[in-house]
């Protein structure tokens, strides 16, 4: 199954048979999955037989070996070429002689027979059903040309048709390659502790969820885990495209195939092997291979005409040029076989798969997980974005930013440590964002009392504290003229305050963030670079979103939203600018997900919800993926017409010289297999860094 064409006889072969519930096909690795019942798989597979085609039923871990059939076919190839030589070097310097008549065709018929088994098999199979395919084409061109005299020309025209043929597969080979060799990167085996406390290797597909593992400096992460002691950092590219290693702590997540830093780990496994991120970035990308793309699909119904065109033109040829232009029948035959070779669509079905699937391979090699040929296609059709804030644009995490003491008896440090000791208390996060950003104190509270929606009070050196919000102060009758107008600034900012009081007196206000990430603001001015429109979409109020729009260089920001409220905007947007797409990391964010042109979830952070609903998957969380993504649409698309015109242009200047007859059937085989090799090796191009 070496082309989409292939691909179409093969689903139409089983078009007909019932109980065959669904096809998947992989033109990239040359599988096939079949979901029928068991007594219908027979059927199914005499079906492809008779098609012409030699199914090989594979169990699921094998289907990710070499091809095998393409190592055997190179003696072949090589023995065929040196006969179809020698046959040529015959005709050229004995073309008279009975030597040549006779060992100049059985050379040319061994070499072709060598070369174009495969083909002819298919060949023949085709012609029989009423099809013309690229090997139907070539069956009848070089048996056509053996049949007129030409037999070191037909020997060579196959030899150099299959050896082709083989370059390209094994080109093609590159593309897949790419996604499996992300395979290689999880180790088979992992350290995993014993009930007994001993350390004992087992295969990493037998580890159970939950085990305890250790992971050696410098080893590589067997399974998805969770880090239970030690700390490290992670170079974490293979799986999210971030080129610098990430800090790891208890508590952090890890991926399976990422590489441990200087420090030993003992994680907990949270994934099986088949079930890891790795593992299913590999399964997305490779059932993204099976679907098409607009431009695939334009092609395959192009070609459908072109190839049933060219062969009644070849056919007109033949019958009409000699009366025509006053041709020997030979003459004519001749060309109408050449115009065979020049009609095989073979460049063009393969100029779109190639591209897309190294595409999508470059694509995930950068941390960008896409869902399907179509999205990598349309995303350069993006006019406008939406954008979720928290943990999208923002860390997602509360931070402190701003601490200030006011005036009183009591010394800056001491007010400090009440402050620390009190919030440490809390499991609020607006506390636990201060007590990581102060000093922590040790002092003892007693007392402790959590005010419910208002903030704790507790009791400290004969003290009475609380460490609350506005309304808890206001409640306490502490509040001030100069105290509102200081909570009014920070509020403007979207900043949350949180203020420590005594009985008398506000002693500290402490003002908590999330913070903008760096790499957002980078992001959303590659974005408008690109030509794309921001538009931020939050649930926070209205004044907040437009602080952090402000400092993110967001165009526009729209506040006080609900997840329907979301998906309404994102219609208007669509009506008012065009394509677009939303990118978010909630299960509030997946209405608008689904309902964009494109929606981009963000994986590291994100539900399974959001990434289920979305198209494009970030793994890393980095904004900056986004453009990336846009640009390597924008160029995948580029490539995609390069290919085409290519192929066509190529196609049409021999078709003007096969009927002019300048053409000869050396000439028509290069065109075609020369044009093959040019969008295959064009479309590797997009798996360059």
């Amino acid at each position: 199954m070496d082309c989409a064409s292939e691909e179409g006889e093969i689903r139409h072969a089983l078009a007909g048979i019932p109980g065959v519930r669904s096809l998947g096909f992989q033109l990239s690795a040359r599988t096939l999955r079949i979901d029928a019942p068991a007594d219908v798989l027979p059927r199914a597979l005499d079906a492809i037989r008779q098609a012409g085609f030699d199914p090989q039923p594979i169990a699921p871990q094998e289907q990710d070996d070499d091809h095998a059939p393409m190592a055997k076919g190179l003696w072949r190839m090589g023995a065929s070429l040196l006969l179809a030589i020698a046959a040529e070097l015959l005709d050229f310097f004995a073309p008279e002689t009975l030597l040549y008549k006779g060992a100049g065709m059985a050379l040319a018929a061994v070499a072709i027979w060598l070369a174009g088994f495969s083909t002819y098999r298919k060949g023949f199979t085709a012609l029989r059903q009423g099809r013309l395919n690229i090997s139907a084409l070539m069956t009848v061109a070089v048996t056509g040309a053996f049949l007129i005299g030409q037999w070191p020309e037909a020997a060579m025209v196959m030899a150099l048709y299959a050896i082709a043929e083989l370059i390209e597969a094994r080109a093609v080979d590159r593309a897949r390659n790419a996604i499996k060799s992300l395979l290689d990167l999880t180790p088979d085996t992992a350290e995993v502790r014993q009930p007994n406390g001993q350390w004992k290797e087992l295969a990493a597909a037998d580890v159970a969820l939950e085990a305890i593992v250790r992971v050696k400096p410098g080893a590589r992460i067997p399974l998805d885990c969770v880090v239970m002691a030690g700390n490290s950092a992670i170079n974490q590219a293979p799986v999210t495209g971030e080129s610098m290693p990430v800090d790891k702590i208890a508590g952090d997540l890890v991926f399976a195939g990422t590489i441990n830093g200087t420090g030993a780990l003992e994680v907990r496994v949270t994934s099986s092997a088949s079930n890891t991120t790795l593992a299913r970035i590999i399964q997305a990308v490779e059932q993204a291979q099976g679907s098409r793309a607009p431009t695939q699909q334009f092609v395959d119904k192009f070609a459908a005409i072109y190839t049933p065109a060219v062969f009644a033109l070849a056919v007109a040829v033949a019958l009409l040029t000699p009366w025509l232009m006053g041709l020997s029948w030979m003459e004519a035959l001749y060309k109408a076989l050449v115009l065979l070779v020049i009609a095989c669509p073979c460049a063009l079905v393969i100029a779109t798969p190639v591209t897309v699937v190294s595409g999508l391979a470059s694509a995930a090699r950068r941390g960008i997980l896409i869902k399907g040929g179509g999205y990598l296609e349309d995303a350069h059709k993006i006019k406008a974005i939406a954008l979720d804030k928290t943990g999208t644009i923002t860390e997602g995490k509360p931070k402190l930013v701003a601490t200030e003491v006011l005036p009183s008896p009591i010394p800056r440090a001491q007010v400090l440590q009440w402050a620390s000791r009190l919030a440490g208390e809390s499991d609020h996060p607006v506390s636990k964002a201060i007590a990581q950003g102060l000093e922590r104190s040790n002092g003892q509270l007693e007392q402790f009392t959590a005010l419910l929606g208002r903030g704790v009070q507790a009791r400290t050196a004969g003290q009475t504290l609380i460490l609350g919000n506005h309304r808890l102060i206001e409640e306490r009758g502490l509040c001030s003229p100069a105290i509102e107008a200081r909570l009014a600034e920070h509020e403007a900012q979207g900043r949350t305050v949180t203020l420590l009081a005594m009985d008398s007196q506000v002693l500290a206000l402490f003002a908590v963030a999330d913070t903008i990430k760096e790499s957002s603001r980078e992001a959303l001015a590659e974005l408008h670079a690109l030509g794309v429109r921001s538009v931020m979409l939050t649930g926070d109020n209205q004044a907040t979103a437009q602080t952090i729009a402000r400092q993110a260089g967001i165009d526009d920001a729209r506040g006080n939203l609900l997840p329907e409220d979301k998906l309404t905007a994102i219609e208007d947007l669509q009506t008012r600018y065009g394509a677009t797409a939303m990118t978010g990391d909630g299960i509030n964010d997946a209405p608008a997900l689904a309902r964009a042109n494109i929606g981009i979830a963000m994986g590291a952070a994100g539900t399974d919800t959001a990434m289920e609903a979305a198209d494009v998957v970030i793994m890393n969380d980095d904004l900056r993926r986004i453009p990336e993504l846009i640009r390597l649409s924008r160029r995948t698309r580029s490539v995609l017409w390069q290919n085409i015109v290519l192929a066509l242009g190529i196609k049409s200047v021999f078709l003007v010289l096969s009927v002019l007859g300048s053409a000869t059937m050396w000439m028509a085989v290069f065109a075609d297999m020369g044009a093959s090799l040019i969008v295959v090796f064009n479309g590797l191009r997009l798996l360059r860094k």
